[in-house]
């Protein structure tokens, strides 16, 4: 069975996935980002986790063939395609105090973790619990001597694509940032 669902722009959104099914997120217009959370369907305390994932699959920079853990050391998605091998598991969901930090002369908005956090309130999960988000399609390239981040504009395309196989079933929260 498959079912699509349109994300709004600067808007959030969550559904279940079960074992075994797979999830496609497009770039429908190209240089977009999707913040991708998981949680265990049972027990919301359980989530994706960059730091098990960095460290069971020992590297930062994930594409195909990479699974994403949970904080309890259990695998919840796999990457089985990626058209693009470009995404972010560093940086904590844009925020508004994000907005006033960095971009001191913009508006301010609640951004991508207000998004999810409304997102996320029918389910029990409190602001606090929202963990760092697989930042789909995000370019944040690293010097590997300094350790500097830079945020860069996303290299993504019209068309291009992740999918994730679930391995645990687990309630999926995603949020679409921007357009």
């Amino acid at each position: 069975m498959s079912h699509t669902h349109i994300i709004a722009p600067r808007s959030g959104t969550a559904f279940p996935l079960r074992q075994g099914q797979v999830l496609t997120v497009f770039d429908p217009f190209g240089s977009q980002v999707a913040d991708c959370l998981a949680f265990g369907a049972d027990d919301v305390r359980e989530v994706l986790s960059n730091g098990r994932t960095f460290d069971y699959e020992e590297t930062i920079q994930l594409t195909t063939s990479h699974r994403l853990w949970s904080n309890r050391s259990r695998v919840m998605l796999e990457i089985i395609e990626d058209t693009i091998g470009r995404h972010d598991f560093l940086l904590a969901p844009c925020s508004e105090a994000t907005f006033r930090h960095f971009y001191k002369d913009k508006p301010l908005h609640r951004g991508c973790f207000g998004n999810l956090a409304e997102a996320l309130a029918p389910y029990g999960v409190e602001p606090d619990a929202i963990p760092v988000a697989f930042n789909l399609f995000m370019n944040v390239p690293f010097d590997g001597d300094s350790g500097q981040i830079r945020v860069l504009p996303p290299t993504s395309r019209p068309g291009d694509f992740i999918r994730l196989r679930c391995r645990a079933t687990i309630r999926l929260r995603t949020q679409r940032q921007s357009r």
